[in-house]
Parts: C-alpha cells; structure tokens; sequence
C-alpha cells in the first residue's frame, strides 16, 4: 500500500519541516545551558557548530544514497536517528552531552536533508508546487521549533526535557509514515558499481547543473550565513543587547525570520521570472541593514522588522535556489545535486557563526554582529554581481 499522491505530498512536506524543526528546538535552551553548565559564548558555538560538522559528514557520505537504494529507508532511518538525538538532549548533564546530542542530531539531518528535498520534489503533482514546498520547509521548520521550544521552555513543566520529548514522539511517527510515499521509478540496469562506494566522502554536480550552481553561491551562503547567526548568537543578541529576558519572546523574535521567510518563498512563485531574484537580493540586504540599525539604536521593534524584511528575502532568495537546481538536475542524480547544496549551505550556516564566536570574546558581541551584518550585505552584492549568470542557465529559462 502507499499513500496517494496527495497525502504522499503532504507527509514528504511535513518530514522536511520537521527534520530542520531540531536545528533550531536548541536555541532558545542555549541561554539556560550557559548559565546550568557555565560555558562560554565561544564555547556555545562550538556546540552549534560540531552539529553542522556532523551534518556534512552525513551530505558527504550518505547525501546521495537514495539515489541509489530509495528514498524511504534512507528517509525513515534519519527519523528514527533524530529521535535518538532527541533523547540524547533530554539526558544531557552538560557540554559533553550537548555536543554527543548535537553530533547525533546534526548527521541525522545530514542524511535526511537532501533525500527529502528530492522525495518532496518526487512527490509533487508539478515541478513549480514542487520547488515551492521544498524552499519553504527549512523557514517553516526551524520557525516551529524556536517558537515551541521557547514556549514550552517559558510555560510548560519540565523546561529542558519536553520540547525533545515531543518531537522525538513526532520522528518516530515520521520514520512509519515515509514508508507509504511512492517511490520514483529508477533505471534497473545502470551499472554504478558496488553500493559501498556511494558512501565514500563525495560531492559532485552533474556538468549541466554546473554554471547555475556556482553562480547562485554567493546567495546561498548570504541567507544560510544569516540564520547561523540567528540560531547560533541570536538569543545572546535578543537577550543582552536587545534587552528581552522572557523565553518566548526570544522564540518568536527568531521565529519572525523563518516565518517571513516562508512567506518570501511563496511570495517570490507569483511574481515576474525577471523580478524574483532581485526581489529575493533587495530584501535580504534591506533588511540586513534595518536590523544593524536596530541593534546600534538598541530598538526590538526595528529589529523585528528588519528581521522579517530578511527573513522575505531568505525565503526567495532560497525558494529561487531549489527552482533552479531542481529544473537542471536530472532525476535521477537530484539527490545528489541537493546534497551538494546543502553542503554549501551547512558550511556557511557554521564556519562564520564559530568565527563569530570567536570574534565575540574578543572585541564582544555588538560589534561582531555590525561586522557578520556587513559581511552577509557583502555576500548579497557578489549574487548581484554573478545574477546574469543565473539567468542565463538553462534551469531559469
């Protein structure tokens, strides 16, 4: 039996929200944890960033696996390592289980990010519906789990055990649910060699998808740069230099970006091919800078907006990303080409985030976040640079 298209659909959907729902449930924790266990700001992203580490790992070695075994086993078994990362925060007694978790949560979406970017995209009734969900369920994912996770922190018993207990509930129903989404069709007689050489550490883009790839860098590294920063030092930043001391409100000023950028994705499918990506590039920069305002000027409701302006522009700039890859790639290597990209992605989400918290015990943490600001405007400006590139690939036309 497998679930109809439909229903198959909205399971691959939520399973891509839900697998970047557990990179940002942490965050609002991050505070609780530097005060229960005393570490440092550095220290804190060094926890962030051993789980995107992980994550690479896993792009690099099983990122393309469904491509050669199926989505759903690949699928099911990252859900069922996630509620095992899960569980693993909900008994942790200090930063050496905060980075065990963190490992084991970070190769779990390693291996189920990009099979579930190419199973959303397998599943959708068209191409355009399809490039739509899948940019859009990072920002809605990440959104649920910063907001749930600072409400339950703020309100609910058991502030430091429950949110994981909920969604490792979840992932295991997922890891059930995936195994009736239909499989795509896969040539049966194409020689690729013994499986265990697609778990060798490899990233490669098929020739076609080459020019489109690298000129969308630049883009992919700005937004993906930004929500490190977000999920990394945002609470430190809402806290200390933002003045805000409740959980949920931390929650839901981060969850502001991920919202908007749902809301950025949707909004950049309906406006004119010529527009997109400026659209995409204009807010993400705009609003870069009204956020820079508000930390200098010491206003939460200025960096609420600036955050949402970015957060238009994370969502476009991103949903334009997976439109054009996914119409270059062909079918059959799409789990590929997305694990690529999600390397790129993951790279940029951790290594500017540990530097900034580097840079933050060294000259503190206002001023790195006026430097990280510029450097993410700095990124956006290159995109500008390499956008007729974009448009000329074959993907875009």
């Amino acid at each position: 039996m497998v679930f109809p298209r439909p229903v198959a659909f909205l399971v691959a959907g939520a399973t891509g929200a839900a697998t970047l729902t557990a990179a940002s449930a942490p965050s609002p924790l991050y505070p609780v944890y530097q005060r229960l266990f005393g570490f440092s700001a550095f220290t804190l992203t060094v926890v962030f960033a051993v789980y995107v580490g992980a994550l690479l790992v896993a792009l690099l070695t099983v990122g393309s696996l469904s491509d050669r075994i199926g989505r759903r086993p690949v699928a099911s078994g990252a859900m069922v390592l996630l509620a095992l990362g899960m569980l693993l925060f909900v008994v942790a007694g200090g930063t050496g289980g905060l980075v065990v978790a963190r490992v084991v949560q970070g190769f779990a979406v390693g291996a189920a990010t990009g099979t579930v970017t190419a199973m959303i995209l397998d599943a959708a009734k068209d191409p355009r519906r399809g490039s739509i969900v899948s940019s859009a369920v990072p920002s809605l994912g990440i959104t649920i789990g910063a907001v749930l996770a600072g409400a339950l922190v703020e309100f609910a018993p058991f502030p430091r055990q429950l949110v994981f207990w909920v969604l490792a509930a979840a992932y295991l129903l997922l890891a059930v649910l995936v195994w009736w989404v239909p499989e795509r069709s896969r040539p049966a007689a194409t020689d690729q060699g013994p499986l265990w050489r697609a778990l060798l550490p490899s990233a490669a883009l098929p020739s076609v998808v080459r020019p489109a790839f690298l000129a969308l860098v630049p883009s992919i590294v700005a937004t993906w740069a930004l929500s490190g920063l977000s999920l990394s030092l945002g609470s430190s930043v809402i806290g200390t230099l933002l003045g805000v001391h409740s959980h949920f409100v931390v929650g839901l000023v981060l969850g502001a970006f991920f919202v908007a950028g749902t809301i950025g994705g949707a909004v950049s499918t309906i406006l004119p091919p010529s527009t997109r990506q400026w659209f995409g590039y204009g807010t993400l920069a705009g609003g870069v800078v009204v956020m820079l305002v508000a930390v200098m000027a010491t206003a939460l409701p200025i960096y609420v907006v600036g955050s949402a302006i970015a957060g238009l522009g994370f969502g476009s700039t991103f949903q334009y990303a997976v439109t054009t890859l996914g119409a270059a790639a062909p079918q059959d290597q799409r789990g590929q080409v997305f694990a690529t990209m999600y390397i790129v992605s993951y790279a940029a989400f951790s290594v500017p985030a540990l530097a900034a918290g580097l840079a933050t015990a060294a000259v503190g943490l206002e001023p790195t976040v006026l430097a990280y600001g510029a450097f993410v405007v700095a990124l956006v400006l290159v995109a500008v640079i390499a956008g007729p590139r974009t448009r000329r690939s074959p993907a875009a036309r």
